[in-house]
C-alpha cells in the first residue's frame, strides 16, 4: 500500500509518501513541501498547490490520499483560506480516484504516538523510530505530511498493525514512552545549552 499524506497550507503544503505492507513494515518513499509565492493572488497559489499534488499523484500512483483535517483558527480568514487549499487537494485526489481519508490533528497524533495530546516533538521522534530514519523529515510541514500518511497506514487494518493495536504489549509501550521521554529531555538540554542533539 502506498499512501500520499498531505498537510494543507497556502504558503507551504507539506507532503509525505509512505509505503506499508501486510507484515507491518513501513518506509518513507519521499517527502517535501509545495511552496507558493506570498505575493501571488490566492487563485494562482491554489493553482500551484493543485498542480503540485497532481504531479505527486502521477509520479507515485498512490493507493490512497490522507489529508490533515481543518483546524479552527481564531482568525476566521485563516480557517477559510486553509479550507480552499484543502478543497483543491481533495479535488485532485477525487479526480485520480484515490481512496481519500481526512484525519483531525489529534487522530494523527494518536495513530503515530499513541496519544492525541502528543507534542510536535513527540510526533517527529516517533516518525524517525517507526520509519527508521536518521533524522526528522524537514521542514516541519513535510514531517506533518509524513505523519498524515503514516496515520492512514496505521489505521488501514493491515493484519500485523491491526493485531498490534488490538493487543498492545505493555512492555513495548512503556519502552516507547521512556524513549520519547529521553529524547525530549535531550532536546530540552540541548536548547538550554545551545548545543545540538547527537
Amino acid at each position: 500500500m502506498l499512501v500520499l499524506g498531505i498537510d494543507p497550507g497556502t504558503a507551504n503544503t507539506g507532503y509525505g509518501v509512505v509505503r506499508g505492507d501486510k507484515a507491518g513494515l513501513v518506509s518513507l518513499v519521499e517527502c517535501g513541501v509545495i511552496r507558493t509565492r506570498p505575493r501571488d493572488p490566492l487563485p494562482a497559489r491554489l493553482g500551484e498547490i493543485y498542480d503540485g499534488v497532481t504531479q505527486l499523484i502521477a509520479r507515485h500512483r498512490p493507493d490512497a490520499l490522507s489529508v490533515e483535517d481543518v483546524f479552527y483558527s481564531r482568525n476566521v480568514r485563516t480557517t477559510v483560506v486553509l479550507g480552499h487549499a484543502r478543497g483543491i487537494i481533495l479535488l485532485a485526489g477525487h479526480q485520480a480516484k484515490l481512496d481519500i481519508h481526512e484525519f483531525p490533528p489529534a487522530e494523527i497524533k494518536k495513530a503515530v504516538v499513541g496519544s492525541g495530546a502528543a507534542t510536535k516533538e513527540q510526533v517527529q521522534f516517533m516518525l524517525t523510530r517507526l520509519l527508521r530514519l536518521k533524522a526528522v523529515p524537514q521542514p516541519s510541514d513535510a514531517a506533518d505530511g509524513v505523519a498524515a500518511a503514516l496515520a492512514y497506514v496505521m489505521s488501514a487494518h493491515l493484519p500485523a498493525l491491526d493485531a498490534a493495536r488490538k493487543a498492545p504489549d505493555r512492555v513495548d509501550r512503556s519502552r516507547r514512552d521512556a524513549a520519547v521521554a529521553r529524547a525530549l529531555a535531550r532536546l530540552e538540554a540541548n536548547r538550554a545549552g545551545g548545543g545540538r542533539d547527537s
